[in-house]
């Protein structure tokens, strides 16, 4: 990587800023302080604490956010749904805290319209269907509050989805999965595949009307993991029209990264502690694990083998970035923060990438298929509201 590369990479990213597809934010502002914005004030370099802050955002060319209102599968039931609203609620105020930086979006025009307005178009997603307790009206009402995707599972198995990390329970999607689905191209919500099960994927990709996202989700071809996208999942992206948004969390993008990790678990794990946890404990903890036992060393250049691979399989109309900053411990050499964008863009400029697919891969694609899950919504406005039920469906 060169010093003019990076320049070329800061201009293209002037023009088409990122869209990043996941960011944890607000569950590590959950964690830490318990939504007290002034205790992490995101204006002000925040890289003690967080991945992600106001200056560091602008300086990794970020022009467009879905922030997860992730709850941890932990939080079943009503419980799950409640705190899903408080995760919303904390985006709502981040938008209203910094009016200057960042500007609350719903729809592709929004995110055109921040974009032409120099703020950063802020986006929600809610991460795992355990959000809606088993309940269409719920999905309803979390897409009425500006929720716009909503991925399938998160690390656990539903009763009407697979996840890609625990034990089959619907063999995919079950009958009121698939209608899920079906509510979701009705509302204009977009189906997320990241963190569930390849039957899963499979089953959404011929079900959905709409084009389908993978919001931080690399190539299984390339780092053998569970969370990683098959290529016969890929290669059906172009007939779907949907957008696989590679992620940077090292034990997704390099094998050896992943048996690292797998150690380390278990090492915070008999101290009753969690690699995701963002609490001081949990990082000191990992911090003196690593001291130790020095993880792989990732870089940039490993997420754009990820990139080169899922361009030949899905094509360049197919692919975006979804960083996953502050929903994982430590990212790439050269991405371990939101800042590190560049550094992307660099690289693979070094490998070809023409100013056009960069510009696709990093705004344009997320915006098409946003729009087109919202131009399905527009097809189906004559659809009712589907009232069926897990019990009615599944039985």
């Amino acid at each position: 990587m060169t010093n003019g590369s990076l320049t070329r990479a800061r201009e293209l990213l002037a023009a088409h800023p990122v869209v990043d597809g996941h960011n944890d934010l607000p569950m590590a502002l959950r964690e830490q302080v318990r939504y007290d914005l002034a205790a992490r004030d995101i204006a002000a370099d925040q890289s003690a604490h967080l991945h992600t802050d106001i200056p560091r955002l602008r300086a990794g060319g970020v022009g467009a956010q879905f922030w997860s209102v992730y709850v941890p599968a932990s939080l079943a039931g009503d419980s799950a749904v409640s705190a899903t609203l408080e995760q919303i609620d904390a985006v709502r105020a981040l938008t209203a805290r910094y009016p200057r930086d960042l500007r609350p979006a719903r729809t592709a025009d929004d995110m055109e319209a921040a974009r032409a307005d120099g703020r950063i178009a802020s986006l929600m997603g809610a991460e795992g269907g355990h959000s809606i307790h088993n309940s269409l009206a719920t999905l309803r009402a979390l897409y009425r509050l500006g929720v716009r995707y909503m991925t399938l599972t998160h690390n656990d198995s539903l009763a009407w989805a697979d996840s890609a990390t625990d034990e089959p329970r619907a063999d995919g999607l079950s009958a009121f999965g698939e209608e899920v689905v079906r509510e979701m191209n009705r509302l204009g919500m977009l189906v997320d595949l990241s963190h569930v099960a390849a039957s899963t994927m499979r089953d959404a990709l011929r079900v959905s009307e709409a084009p389908v996202l993978f919001s931080h989700s690399s190539s299984r071809a390339v780092c053998d993991h569970p969370r990683n996208i098959p290529d016969d999942v890929l290669a059906d992206l172009p007939r779907n029209g949907g957008v696989a948004m590679a992620t940077f969390v090292p034990k997704f993008v390099r094998r050896d990264a992943a048996e690292w990790w797998e150690a380390a678990s278990a090492h915070l794990a008999a101290r009753g502690l969690e690699m995701f946890d963002t609490a001081e404990e949990a990082v000191e903890a990992r911090r003196a694990y690593e001291a130790e036992h020095p993880p792989p060393r990732v870089t940039a250049a490993d997420v754009a083998d990820h990139l080169d691979h899922m361009r030949e399989v899905a094509g360049i109309d197919h692919l975006g970035v979804g960083g996953d900053y502050d929903g994982m411990p430590f990212g790439p050499t050269g991405l371990e923060d939101v800042s590190g964008y560049p550094n992307l863009v660099a690289e693979l400029l070094g490998r070809g990438w023409s100013e056009a697919e960069l510009a696709k891969l990093t705004w344009q694609n997320a915006v098409r298929v946003l729009r087109g899950a919202e131009e399905t919504a527009h097809r189906l406005a004559d659809r009712a509201p589907s009232t069926a039920t897990l019990a009615e469906l599944d039985g």
